[in-house]
């Protein structure tokens, strides 16, 4: 098993000036790559021949390897839900829009709980919208790398809380990092991570 890069769908300034392309380019072509690095090096050990994907690696490994492939995972999903195009909100016809709103009353107040537990993570790590075994979502953090995937539970959408994510824009401003990016999220690709009762 070895982890390549994978190009992003937008170009590096598409999501200025939210996410700037000098954040973009260290954040995903070294930080990321410096994660993919590892992770590949460590699975050259004959010890973890028996991971053939992500998911083997993230649900089974412990300690270094899991802490740089859930970095990986992580990393790509957060990537991967951002649009140029994106910012309007779930939308109103949708099963996550009415899953929202029964849970938050309003997609708004959603959002301010979101990222008042990003800006409320002690050290770093991410803040998620996850749907649990129930179906319920739920606003989660996780320290460091760590992922919800190794607790059943269903990830929908993650925002970055490690200071590489937004020092170069932001400085120590992780309240006006983590609001700024509402405008760049694309909710057509978080409701089909959705899965309805």
């Amino acid at each position: 098993m070895k982890i390549a890069l994978t190009d992003l769908p937008y170009s590096p300034n598409a999501l200025e000036p939210y996410i700037s392309a000098k954040t973009l380019k260290f954040h995903h072509g070294k930080h990321l790559q410096t994660y993919i690095n590892n992770t590949n090096k460590l699975l050259e050990d004959e010890k973890y021949s028996d991971y053939h994907t992500m998911t083997d690696i993230l649900l089974n490994a412990e300690g270094v390897l899991y802490n740089n492939a859930a970095q990986v995972w992580n990393h790509n999903f957060y990537f991967f839900s951002f649009s140029p195009k994106g910012g309007n909100g779930p939308s109103p016809d949708s099963l996550l829009y009415k899953a929202i709103c029964d849970q938050w009353e309003t997609i708004e107040a959603f959002q301010e709980t979101f990222v008042a537990q990003g800006v409320s993570l002690f050290g770093s790590g991410w803040v998620w919208l996850c749907q649990n075994k129930d179906g319920f979502l739920e606003i989660l953090q996780t320290k460091n790398g760590d992922t919800p995937l190794t607790n059943g539970k269903i990830p929908l959408l993650t925002f970055d809380v490690w200071e590489h994510a937004y020092y170069l824009d932001y400085q120590n401003d992780r309240k006006k990092h983590l609001s700024n990016l509402w405008n760049i999220v694309d909710w057509r690709i978080v409701e089909k991570r959705y899965v309805s009762n």
